[in-house]
C-alpha cells in the first residue's frame, strides 16, 4: 500500500510541469514531464511485480499448515 501512495504523490508532483507545458508552452517543462513519466512507468512496474509476487505467494500452499 505504501508504494501505491508513493505513486499517487509522484503523479501529483508532475502537475506543475503538466500545466507549464500544456498551458504555458514551456518546452523545458515537457522534458521534465517526459522524464517524470518514465519514472512513473518504473514505479508502476515495481507495483505490478509486487502484486504478482503476492498473488503467487497466496497460491502456494505452506508446508507447515498442511493441505486441506
Amino acid at each position: 500500500m505504501q508504494k501505491y501512495q508513493e505513486l499517487i504523490e509522484f503523479v501529483k508532483s508532475l502537475e506543475g510541469d503538466v500545466v507549464k507545458f500544456y498551458e504555458k508552452g514551456q518546452s523545458a517543462a515537457g522534458t521534465r514531464l517526459r522524464k517524470g513519466l518514465s519514472e512513473l512507468k518504473r514505479l508502476a512496474q515495481d507495483i505490478r511485480n509486487e502484486v504478482q509476487d503476492v498473488k503467487t505467494q497466496r497460491k502456494t500452499p505452506t508446508k507447515e499448515g498442511g493441505e486441506n
